[in-house]
């Protein structure tokens, strides 16, 4: 069993970053750990529920794809979500920490239960826990590259 925890401080109010990461039609524009979500059901009005299909790429080109099922939903503030096929687990958590600064902390447990997958299980999540990473850092520069999204959900100053 594998973990990995992320935390980063990000200079945008929590509103406006979950916001953004609701928008799954643009998550492949900031997201390199992403080339494709398709949502299969949307959840109750919370987003509680939500089944989504996501697309990510994997080392030598190849493709990945996960069937998830996000739960726990609490709006603006975090949610936590399962790998129907894997067993992965996961969750993302906004913590405001003043005007238009917000920490995110990521985390995911995982554990390749095919034999010889796990030879290769270290390299694999080396490299998506990578491109998870850079994901939350281009989010955050993805909206200070378009202030025009949903201004309205900036921390006045």
């Amino acid at each position: 069993m594998r973990t990995h925890e992320f935390a980063i401080d990000l200079p945008h109010s929590r509103h406006r970053l979950w916001a953004l990461f609701q928008r799954y039609d643009l998550w492949k524009e900031y997201a390199p750990a992403v080339l494709e979500v398709e949502i299969v059901y949307p959840g109750d009005a919370n987003g509680d529920g939500l089944l989504r299909k996501v697309f990510y790429p994997l080392p030598f080109g190849r493709r990945g794809e996960s069937l998830e099922l996000v739960k726990n939903v609490h709006q603006n503030e975090g949610y936590d979500y399962v790998m129907l096929r894997s067993g992965l687990e996961g969750s993302m958590a906004l913590e405001p920490l003043g005007p238009n600064a917000t920490r995110l902390r990521f985390r995911e447990r995982f554990h390749m239960r095919t034999p010889v997958l796990r030879w290769f299980e270290g390299p694999i999540y080396r490299f998506i826990n990578k491109k998870n990473e850079e994901s939350m850092r281009s989010a955050a520069a993805w909206l200070t590259a378009h202030p025009d999204f949903r201004p309205d959900l900036i921390d006045p100053t």
